[in-house]
């Protein structure tokens, strides 16, 4: 079994339906949910949109190869609706996200898939749950546990713990 961690994230419609959708649907067809993070509420990051994200963090247990997983997890978003569009600016608002952010330590860097996700020691949103799910975890490329990535991000974006979301 692989040990993966997954970054979730919804700003438009039923943001918190959308992440347990997103939850159980991976539950499901993918593997075992080993620990899910806090929801969190995030200002959104790399663009302007008053609509605020909800993010968390899973970790997850799969027999599936790096590429089956990261096709199984586009149907996942295509399921709860989320509708890619290549003519679309970077980042935009979205019903769902979900990346790959470690594939046991594997290093991948291919055209359609990049592992450990490149951006994920620049964003709080991504760091904070993280860090409350695997705060030893060591990044295989900058050779630093979470936590320690966690103190030292730049990224000044506001996040807050959410209260009274069942998981």
């Amino acid at each position: 079994m692989h040990r993966i961690f997954l970054s979730l994230g919804s700003n438009l419609g039923e943001k918190v339906i959308n992440l347990k959708m997103a939850l159980k649907k991976i539950n499901e067809t993918i593997g075992q949910i080993k620990k899910v993070s806090s929801f969190y509420e995030t200002e959104p990051w790399g663009f302007e949109t008053d609509k605020w994200f909800i993010n968390i963090v899973a970790e997850i247990s799969t027999n599936l190869d790096a590429k089956s997983l990261l096709i199984s997890l586009l149907e996942i978003e295509k399921e709860i609706g989320r509708k890619r569009n290549n003519n679309q600016q970077r980042y935009s608002s979205r019903l769902i996200d979900i990346d790959i952010l470690f594939y046991d330590d594997l290093i991948i860097e291919k055209s359609n898939i990049q592992i450990p996700h490149k951006q994920l020691h620049k964003r709080i949103f991504v760091l904070n749950p993280l860090n409350e799910i695997a705060a030893d975890f060591i990044h295989p490329i900058l050779k630093l546990s979470i936590s320690e990535l966690l103190q030292k991000c730049d990224d000044k974006t506001q996040i807050k713990i959410l209260k009274n979301v069942n998981s």
